[in-house]
């Protein structure tokens, strides 16, 4: 039997509770309904004092490293973070800036942001794909967006969202273990190299 998938859900919110830390657990429990997994979310609120004023990865601490570990070895990611002038918040790039530009080649990545009006629904296509384009992830193909209405208390409360939420997950479901099986053997190819 195989190993449960490495799961990493990764907040740009930059407080607590966070909608976009609410979203990102949701998806990830929807994926982990599905697939055996082990769930971790990466609150980018939390790691901000850490990752001010840090200019190269050698100078963040322990904590900031251990987040960067994960992402960068997750079979999946779930990226959500709220809208902040069009685009997704400096602390989520900063955070992505520290990542290996090699370690995210063909990892599956489920896009979603949060913000106050459906107008800013565009930053997946516009801001998150391309940043994920970048590392040659492979971005699933439903991003989730949603606004401050689709919440009562943090939680998600809006049926269409709930269900395109469900329908993101099953799209991504299939390359998701597609490519959770081919982990193995790509390791492999990549030791003998």
């Amino acid at each position: 039997m195989s190993r449960p998938l490495r799961l990493v859900a990764v907040s740009g919110g930059l407080q607590r509770p966070s909608k976009s830390a609410a979203l990102a657990e949701h998806l990830s429990d929807l994926i982990a309904d599905e697939i055996p997994c082990e769930q971790r979310l990466v609150e980018l609120g939390q790691l901000a004092p850490q990752l001010a004023g840090a200019v190269w990865r050698s100078q963040l601490p322990e904590m900031v490293e251990r987040e960067l570990a994960a992402v960068e070895q997750a079979d999946v990611l779930v990226v959500a973070t709220p809208v902040f002038r069009g685009a997704y918040t400096g602390l989520f790039k900063h955070f992505f800036d520290f990542v290996h530009q090699d370690a995210l080649i063909d990892k599956p990545v489920l896009l979603a942001a949060t913000g106050g009006s459906e107008r800013h629904a565009l930053v997946i296509d516009h801001q998150l794909r391309p940043l994920f384009s970048f590392f040659q992830a492979r971005t699933l193909p439903l991003g989730v967006y949603a606004t401050d209405k689709d919440f009562v208390d943090y939680r998600l409360h809006d049926e269409a969202l709930i269900q395109r939420a469900a329908l993101a997950v099953q799209r991504a479901l299939p390359l998701v273990e597609l490519m959770h099986r081919a982990r193995p053997w790509v390791a492999e190819e990549m030791a003998a190299a």
